[in-house]
C-alpha cells in the first residue's frame, strides 16, 4: 500500500479544538489581535528556482515581524529567479473569522515588499473576491498595485465566478487567455501553466478541468523538452486532499498524466487555506495559506469554512505537521511539531 508524505504548516494536532464554537462563534479573536497575528502568519510563499529545482519559503519564516525586514543573519540561497504565491484574499468577506481582510492582505504585501530582491512576478491562486462584486475586484486591484514586482498572474477561485460564470473575472484578468481563463507562459527557462478548475464546480464541490482544457493542455506541452521545469497553478488542489469536502479535482489524474514525462513539475494551489506539501516522484504539490482566514484541517470539523480561533490558538495553526495520506483508505494520520521561529 502506497504512503505519501505531506507537510502541513497550519495544523493544531488537538483536532477536537476545531469545534463549531471556533468556526462560527465562541472565543474569537478581535480585529486588532487578528491583524497582529497575521503580521507573522503564513500569508505568502516565496518560490526560488535554481537549476530547474524549486524551493519554497514561508514568508513568515523570512521576515522579522518587529522590524518588517529580512530576519537578521538570514541568507537566502542564490537563485535563477523567484516569484511569490498568494491566495484566497476573499476581499469583501467581513465575518467574525476576520472582519478586515484588506488589512491582512496588505500585511502580506508588506512582506513581499520587504524582500531584499523583488520577485519576478506574483501568482495569485484564486478567490480574489468573496462575492465577485465589482467593488471587491476594484479594492483588490488598488491594493495589489503596491506590490514591488513586474507582473501579477491570476487564476480564478470559485468565489470569483459566482453569478456570471466568470465573465467579470475574464473581462478584468483574462485578456489573452483561452476558454474560461487558462493560459501558459515561459519565464527563466520554466514553463508556467495556469489552469481553471472552478467554473463547472458548485460551492464546496470537487474541481473539474473539462475536456476542452485537457485537450489544450496536451497541445500546450507536447513540443516541450522533458527537461523543461514545469509549474502548474490552479485554485482547487490537483490532488485528492479530502474529497469529502470537495478538496480535490475530478479529472486531475488526466492532467497530471500529461506531465509525467517532465523531470521537474511543481503544482501550486490554494482553496483550503492551509499549507500542505506532497512530493510524489517528479511532482511536488503545494497548497498556500489564505491572506484572509484559516480553515479547519481535513475532517476535523463538520464542514469546511471560515474558522474563528482565539488569539492564543492562532499560533498553534503554524506548526509543521507531517501527514501520511494512505490513498486507498482516504485517511490522514497527523503529527505535529512547532516551528522554531514562532513568536512567543
Amino acid at each position: 500500500m502506497e504512503s505519501k508524505k505531506i507537510i502541513n504548516q497550519s495544523g493544531d494536532h488537538h483536532s477536537n479544538d476545531h469545534s463549531k464554537d471556533n468556526m462560527d462563534g465562541g472565543d474569537g479573536i478581535d480585529r486588532a489581535g487578528f491583524i497582529k497575528c497575521m503580521a507573522w502568519a503564513g500569508t505568502g510563499v516565496l518560490w526560488m528556482m535554481s537549476g530547474g529545482i524549486t524551493r519554497s519559503f514561508g514568508m513568515s519564516q523570512l521576515i522579522d515581524r518587529k522590524t518588517g525586514g529580512l530576519k537578521e543573519g538570514l541568507v537566502l540561497p542564490k537563485a535563477d529567479f523567484s516569484w511569490v504565491q498568494i491566495s484566497d484574499s476573499h476581499i469583501g468577506f467581513n465575518k467574525a473569522a476576520n472582519p478586515d481582510v484588506l488589512s491582512t492582505l496588505q500585511a502580506a504585501i508588506g512582506k513581499i515588499n520587504a524582500m531584499p530582491v523583488a520577485p519576478s512576478f506574483v501568482l495569485h491562486t484564486g478567490d480574489l473576491s468573496h462575492l465577485a462584486q465589482a467593488d471587491e475586484f476594484d479594492t483588490l486591484d488598488q491594493s495589489l498595485k503596491s506590490i514591488k514586482t513586474e507582473k501579477i498572474f491570476y487564476v480564478p477561485g470559485e468565489h470569483d465566478v459566482l453569478n456570471d460564470g466568470g465573465k467579470q473575472y475574464l473581462d478584468r484578468y483574462g485578456k489573452g487567455t483561452k476558454g474560461s481563463g487558462w493560459y501558459s507562459f515561459d519565464s527563466g527557462g520554466v514553463h508556467f501553466i495556469g489552469l481553471v478548475n472552478v467554473v463547472e464546480t458548485s460551492e464546496g464541490g470537487l474541481g473539474q478541468l473539462g475536456n476542452e482544457q485537457l485537450k489544450w493542455l496536451a497541445d500546450d506541452v507536447k513540443s516541450l523538452s522533458s527537461s523543461t521545469p514545469v509549474v502548474v497553478f490552479a485554485h482547487i488542489p490537483l490532488w485528492a486532499i479530502y474529497p469529502q469536502w470537495g478538496w480535490g479535482t475530478r479529472d486531475s489524474e488526466q492532467a497530471l498524466s500529461l506531465l509525467k514525462r517532465f523531470g521537474s513539475v511543481s503544482v501550486l494551489n490554494g482553496h483550503i487555506h492551509q499549507t500542505m506539501l506532497k512530493v510524489e516522484g517528479n511532482m511536488t504539490f503545494h497548497t498556500a495559506c489564505s491572506t484572509a482566514f484559516p480553515q479547519p484541517q481535513p475532517g476535523t470539523a463538520p464542514a469546511p469554512g471560515p474558522m474563528k480561533v482565539p488569539a492564543e490558538k492562532l499560533r498553534s495553526l503554524l506548526g509543521l505537521t507531517t501527514v501520511n495520506y494512505v490513498e486507498h483508505k482516504h485517511s490522514l494520520a497527523i503529527t505535529d511539531s512547532v516551528l522554531a521561529d514562532n513568536p512567543q
